[in-house]
């Protein structure tokens, strides 16, 4: 089951996806109008949810010695699919392996290979297993770029705290902090939509705490406390009595 994402967090992954070692967290808190530390939080959350997986760097191997890369198209029973993958990435030469769900060629695994007899040492590894090699192909080239719906080309994100952003037509994203004698302040996520201060089509997407520290990702039992920066995601637009009980006691 996937989770709940918004216009800030497509934009982090765009950005990652594009370039994750020169992009930093201050550069992508300037483009959609945040703070650095909650682009920070927002990805810790996206890293510890599991939807950022991890950080790789794209190797052209042909430079190294002239390496090869190929692919093998391979099938293996369906029910034991995960476990031959495993096996395979224990091939020296296999960097990657795809499942596929496919009852044929449902493993694709790229390999880099020092010539053509490393390529049919590793092919007889990876048979020996009782892995079907189906046929294969030299790679040539990959080419990747960030899936584009995530990108700048969306609808524009608006100012904390001065403004509100229309992520639809009557969607409202707003970040704003916490005042001290505010109606919300010391209560928990969970008492203050018993309360009324939250409605449910309200969302406390992150929490920025006054003394830097990281808070958790909230959730039902986490404290809002007075100078926190909140930010509010609503699809139907965040009504003002809403964000009166942030900002007025």
């Amino acid at each position: 089951m996937g989770i709940e994402i918004d216009a800030i967090d497509e934009r982090i992954i765009h950005r990652l996806t594009q370039d994750a070692r020169h992009t930093s967290a201050p550069e992508i808190a300037e483009e959609v109008d945040v703070s650095a530390p909650t682009i920070r939080n927002r990805i810790r959350r996206l890293e510890e949810e599991g939807v950022i997986e991890g950080y790789h760097a794209q190797i052209d191997y042909e430079k190294l010695g002239g390496r090869l890369a190929n692919l093998f198209f391979c099938t293996a029973v369906v029910t034991d699919r995960d476990r031959f993958a495993q096996r395979i990435l224990d091939i020296p030469g296999v960097i990657n392996i795809r499942e596929v769900m496919s009852g044929e060629e449902n493993l694709h695994v790229t390999v880099i290979a020092t010539d053509t007899a490393d390529i049919r040492r590793i092919a007889q590894e990876i048979a020996a297993l009782g892995v079907d090699i189906d046929h294969e192909e030299l790679l040539h080239q990959e080419h990747f770029q960030p899936y584009e719906p995530f990108g700048p080309d969306q609808p524009e994100m608006g100012a904390p705290v001065t403004g509100i952003a229309d992520l639809s037509e009557d969607a409202d994203l707003v970040e704003l902090p916490v005042a001290e004698n505010a109606a919300i302040a010391g209560k928990t996520i969970q008492t203050a939509t018993e309360e009324g201060l939250i409605t449910e089509d309200l969302l406390v997407i992150s929490i920025e705490r006054e003394d830097g520290a990281n808070a958790e990702t909230p959730a039902g039992h986490t404290t809002i406390q007075a100078g926190d920066v909140a930010t509010l995601f609503s699809r139907t637009g965040i009504a003002d009595e809403a964000l009166r009980a942030f900002t007025e006691g």
